[in-house]
């Protein structure tokens, strides 16, 4: 639980951790503060937009829709790994959720499911819609993936979240029931966390040598992940290779495996 960074800081701890941002119009000043609350702030969370084109995804996010206003984010992020920065303040990006789940991040503990919508997320979340027909068909680039990570990472060192847990980062999905948010091939939210707490790990601006690390999710196979994250199915023997697997089958949900270089 803490007090929101004020903007200054906000884009001081984006650009140490290597975020790549552009900035737009008065985000510092744009929010919806007039509604209510900003703060105190508890984590990150992170969307899909539903959208394709980084120009006119800017504008919806910008101006929001006819039943929900904008600004609907902190920051868009775009398919080329750019953070745009829409405003900042109170957003229209999390809506009403589950208080359990709230307090789980609080906690840094294991998420429950996400059963009600009795919350102010707004109030309480930092927000990142990330440019994504949300088909769970459109790929998710590693460049946008990795601008993710950083801008995750960023907020939970600027506020010490993430030494107990790794559960100040959370998607749309794990916040209001019947969200779907984010989705698409090689984007899971334990990856996301994992890569997280392996970037907290090290110094703001840490890039990794020769691999990534990645979180086998339910489906997962060697195959399918080299073709989502390495871009060629093919190279699913490196995987293999990489982390010493004498049987390619013997993949697990939640293990922890690195990636060679795309």
């Amino acid at each position: 639980m803490a007090a929101p960074l004020s903007a200054a800081a906000f884009l001081a701890a984006l650009r140490a951790e290597g975020v790549k941002v552009q900035e737009h119009g008065n985000w510092r000043e744009f929010n919806r503060n007039h509604k209510g609350p900003w703060g105190p702030v508890n984590g990150v969370m992170i969307h899909h937009t539903v959208t394709k084109g980084t120009d006119s995804t800017v504008r919806i996010v910008h101006d929001g829709y006819d039943d929900l206003p904008g600004p609907l984010c902190h920051g868009m992020i775009a398919k080329t790994g750019v953070v745009h920065l829409i405003g900042y303040g109170r957003t229209n990006h999390a809506g009403l959720g589950d208080g359990d789940v709230l307090q789980a991040v609080i906690a840094e503990r294991a998420l429950p499911p996400a059963n009600e919508a009795n919350t102010d997320g707004n109030r309480h979340f930092y927000g990142f819609e990330c440019e994504n027909l949300g088909d769970g068909k459109d790929a998710w680039p590693d460049e946008q993936l990795d601008a993710i990570v950083r801008a995750a990472a960023a907020l939970c060192r600027a506020h010490a979240w993430g030494k107990d847990g790794d559960t100040s980062v959370i998607g749309h999905l794990e916040w209001q029931p019947g969200k779907i948010d984010p989705k698409g091939p090689g984007v899971t939210m334990p990856d996301v966390r994992a890569r997280v707490a392996e970037r907290l790990k090290h110094p703001a601006g840490w890039s990794p040598g020769g691999t990534t690390t990645y979180t086998v999710a339910r489906g997962d196979t060697l195959w399918s992940i080299a073709a989502s994250r390495l871009g060629d199915g093919a190279r699913w023997r490196e995987i293999a290779d990489l982390n010493r697997l004498k049987n390619a089958d013997d993949i697990a949900v939640g293990q922890h495996l690195n990636l060679p270089k795309k």
